[in-house]
């Protein structure tokens, strides 16, 4: 099993707009951070996307990685959702339209935001293409499998929004949460490598503060468990160091391998 992660910022991203600081002003390409995305690569070759950041393209591009075989999204914010449309380099080399997964709440606003994408009756100009998806709904705690891959989605409170997370394998992703609850930790059992966003030092209404995602983390067990959804307060190299044993803050690009036991 593998996981790539394509960015590891929050909406802001870093550099942030207009931000001088030293962090956003850094050469370490670590502290570069886009919007949160991964990819899973399952032992079958299966690849999943989650979350369709902004800067997809560049993303894809910079990793390599020319096909997926399903999206998975977390929920309906734009900082996970707005690069759909780089999809479309994707479907147009597909027999069929590509597979979206989505919890209820972020379904219907896939809908709504982006009609030209899952509307069969629409046809695009002759010359041109548009990207091609199949909404799929799920439910928290409902396993599903795409191409002989399960995958188990995790719902966790993100505020006023209804978040998942996912766990394929050994493996789980968990980002924008402010905290697991019992059920939650329950479909983790087990997982050896997790990952947690980690927002910021001070809490937070609505993610993990850094200490927050720790206790989490400690408490989830995991072999290694990585920080996600960072932002400009903190230098990768200067927040590495501080961290506990086999806690670590992921960057953009980094991939993970996990051998079958």
């Amino acid at each position: 099993m593998r996981l790539t992660f394509l960015g590891t910022g929050t909406s802001f991203g870093v550099p942030q707009i207009g931000c001088d600081c030293a962090v956003c002003q850094s050469p370490d390409p670590r502290d570069r951070r886009a919007r949160c995305g991964v990819v899973f690569e399952a032992a079958n070759g299966t690849r999943l996307l989650v979350d369709t950041p902004p800067e997809l393209r560049l993303q894809l591009v910079a990793t390599g990685i020319a096909t997926v075989d399903a999206v998975l999204f977390t929920h309906e914010h734009a900082d996970h959702i707005h690069g759909i449309d780089d999809l479309r380099a994707i479907s147009i080399r597909r027999s069929s339209p590509l597979p979206f997964y989505a919890e209820a709440p972020t379904f219907h606003t896939l809908q709504a935001r982006f009609p030209y994408i899952f509307d069969a009756a629409f046809r695009p100009l002759p010359g041109t293409t548009r990207p091609e998806g199949a909404l799929h709904p799920i439910v928290p705690g409902q396993s599903f499998t795409v191409n002989g891959t399960d995958v188990m989605p995790i719902a966790v409170p993100h505020g006023r929004a209804s978040v998942v997370g996912y766990r394929v394998g050994d493996i789980a992703y968990i980002t924008d949460a402010k905290t697991l609850p019992d059920a939650a930790l329950a479909l983790l059992t087990g997982v050896r490598v997790l990952v947690l966003n980690a927002l910021l030092r001070k809490t937070h209404p609505t993610h993990f503060s850094i200490s927050e995602a720790i206790d989490m983390a400690q408490r989830v067990g995991a072999e290694r468990t990585y920080f996600t959804h960072l932002t400009h307060d903190n230098f990768h190299a200067d927040l590495a160091a501080e961290l506990p044993p086999g806690i670590m803050p992921a960057y953009d690009g980094l991939v993970v391998d996990l051998p079958e036991i």
